[in-house]
Formats: structure tokens, C-alpha cells, sequence
């Protein structure tokens, strides 16, 4: 019988390369090169006009917005979750919360938390400009640590985080909290890029990130796992 998922001593090549990450890259027929999937998946399923124009706005002002097969990613699983309710942390210019909604049931409600008032004035611009009812999407200004405590308990289907990333562990513990049992938290670059595998990667952030990766494996409030699009996103379900 295979391993389970929480059975760490018998896999000690693969808890050194969650701790120092992975010396290989895989070049064999079953790897996968990174740019030209990305590309492809961003032809299979083209942004609308209105997505691309959210986009053309988060680059006119410096705001990272996740790539296409990110966003298709966060679509999917929102649609998996069968998702009415969810928290968006990193508004930006609107590109992530174009794709999340377009994922989510009808009449679903997507509550998005920034610190940066311009960034949210362009996606009130790019969700007017997709059609999305006013009602559909609540943009709260403010830092999520301090707005996260005021919402509900257990009332969310997905939480994704787009934000410092120094406070991940922060907003997976109210993740914790807010999701209901099945629902899914999920991590913006996650991966760092790829970074997170090089084992020469060292800096502060990449360590940071290695940390956080383990601390979501290790967490039995939810089931971990990594979906190796864009920079990567770690992904979580909230047990019962």
C-alpha cells in the first residue's frame, strides 16, 4: 500500500527537496517546459476584451496580474467548488477577480480586500467594463489582516491570496476559519517561479516561501497541494 499523505518518514527524498529544494529539472518526455504550456493555455482559452484590458491596466501601473493559465486555473477551481462566496486578497486592476467570478455560480458574491484605493478604482473600471452587476462583487479598501476579522465564519467557498506574501501563514490561519469544510484556499506564487525547486535559491524570499510550503503541508486543518501554473499556486481544502 502506498504511503499516505502524511507519512513523512518514508519519503526522505521528498522532504529534502521541500527543504532545500529539488537539484533536477526534468527534461524527459514526461516534463514539461513551462513557456510553451503557458503560451498554449493561453491560446486554448483566450482572455475576453474586458480581461485584456483589465490586464493592459494592471501593467500601466505596475501591478503583477496573474497570467492566463493562472487565471484559468482560479476559474476552474471556483467552478469545482461550485463557489458562491469568496475572498480575493490583492484586488489589483481587476484580473483575478474577472476570472475567479467567472467561475463562480450565478448570482455568486466575491468580496475583494486592498490596501491601494487606485488599484481598486481600475477594477471597479474593468468589472464595469465585463458587465458584472454591481451586487456580484463588494471591494473593501484596507489591509486584509484588519478587514479579514470581520467576516464571517465558515461563509466562504474559496480564499485567494494575491498579497504580502510575508503574511501567508496569517491569512491561512483566518482561511481556517472562514472557509467552510470542502472549501479551497489558494496561494499566488506559491512556487516562486520555479525558484522554490532550485536548490542554489537561497534568498530570503524563496526560503520564505519554502517555509510557508511546509507549513501548509504540514497543517491537518486542511489537504495541500501544488498546481505548477504561472508562478505557481499552493492550493488547500478546508477538512471537516
Amino acid at each position: 500500500m502506498p504511503p499516505t499523505y502524511r507519512d513523512r518518514t518514508s519519503r526522505p527524498h521528498l522532504e529534502a527537496v521541500i527543504e532545500s529544494g529539488s537539484t533536477t529539472k526534468g527534461k524527459g518526455a514526461g516534463s514539461l517546459e513551462g513557456a510553451a504550456v503557458a503560451e498554449w493555455v493561453a491560446g486554448w482559452q483566450p482572455e475576453e476584451p474586458p480581461l485584456l484590458a483589465a490586464r493592459q491596466r494592471a501593467a500601466e501601473v505596475g501591478v503583477a496580474a496573474v497570467d492566463p493559465s493562472t487565471g484559468a486555473a482560479l476559474r476552474f477551481l471556483a467552478a469545482a467548488a461550485s463557489a458562491k462566496a469568496v475572498v480575493e486578497l490583492g484586488t489589483g486592476a481587476g484580473v483575478s477577480s474577472l476570472w475567479l467570478l467567472s467561475g463562480m455560480r450565478e448570482g455568486g458574491v466575491l468580496t475583494s480586500v486592498d490596501a491601494e484605493s487606485e488599484h481598486q478604482r481600475l477594477a471597479k473600471t474593468s468589472l464595469a467594463e465585463a458587465g458584472i452587476p454591481a451586487g456580484r462583487a463588494r471591494l473593501i479598501h484596507g489591509r486584509a489582516l484588519e478587514v479579514l476579522p470581520r467576516l464571517s465564519d465558515g461563509a466562504y467557498d474559496l480564499l485567494f491570496c494575491d498579497a504580502n506574501r510575508a503574511e501567508n501563514g496569517d491569512y491561512l490561519n483566518a482561511a481556517a476559519r472562514l472557509l467552510r469544510a470542502g472549501g479551497i484556499a489558494v496561494f499566488a506564487g506559491g512556487l516562486g517561479g520555479g525558484r522554490v525547486a532550485e536548490a542554489s535559491a537561497r534568498d530570503a524570499d524563496t526560503v520564505a516561501q519554502r517555509e510557508f510550503a511546509k507549513q501548509l503541508r504540514d497543517d491537518e486543518r486542511f489537504v495541500a497541494g501544488a498546481i505548477p501554473v504561472g508562478t505557481g499556486l499552493l492550493v488547500a481544502a478546508r477538512t471537516a
